[in-house]
């Protein structure tokens, strides 16, 4: 047996890290962040307490790899030809995609709406969100005002109040909650009576 290159190792540790993030928010999602510890993510990632400590120095280091990747993620199906202009139809995209990763990824937001709610822990991930969102914002702004919006920075914030909105209702009750309504009525109002090509 030939010993191991050293692509095969960096295959292992992301396959290693891969499981402790995917524990941690199965975990910290389920049971809150206050309830979690390195030790319960180990436990159910299935290795060592001491193996985790080797990815991640803590669980508020886990927390914000999670929530960082996530938001990441949600923020690169926004601008999807990244020419820092929007489109109507990258609008949306967007905001098919998104209502699709609440759907489908409802343990993530579950967390990133327990964390934004608690002032204490919610600075792990602050100055992160506000960096990645601000560059979003400015084109949202740039978008609401050449589809005619008279108000395009109150628009933008009355948006991003929407989605944060949805979500979280969303995952308050996600068996009731009406979210392909709510997507539709979204889309009529910030792509099909926007007076923007």
């Amino acid at each position: 047996m030939s010993p191991r290159t050293e692509k095969q190792f960096e295959a292992i540790r992301e396959e290693k890290r891969a499981k402790i993030l995917d524990a941690a928010l199965e975990l910290f999602g389920h049971e809150g962040y206050h309830n979690g510890s390195i030790s319960k993510v180990a436990r159910k990632a299935g290795i060592s307490k001491g193996l985790v400590y080797n990815y991640f120095e803590s669980k508020e280091e886990i927390v914000r790899e999670i929530l960082n990747t996530g938001i990441q993620k949600m923020l690169n199906i926004f601008d999807t030809n990244h020419d820092g202009v929007l489109e109507k139809s990258e609008i949306e995209f967007f905001l098919n995609e998104m209502f699709e990763h609440l759907k489908n990824n409802q343990k993530f937001w579950k967390l990133y709406f327990s964390i934004s709610l608690q002032p204490e822990i919610y600075p792990l991930v602050k100055e992160k969100i506000d960096e990645l969102s601000q560059p979003i914002m400015s084109m949202v702004v740039q978008y609401f005002e050449e589809s005619g919006f008279q108000n395009p920075q109150t628009e933008t914030m009355i948006f991003a109040a929407l989605l944060d909105g949805v979500g979280f209702h969303f995952i308050m009750d996600p068996d009731n909650y009406p979210l392909e309504t709510v997507k539709q009525t979204l889309i009529e109002r910030y792509v099909k009576h926007s007076k923007k090509a």
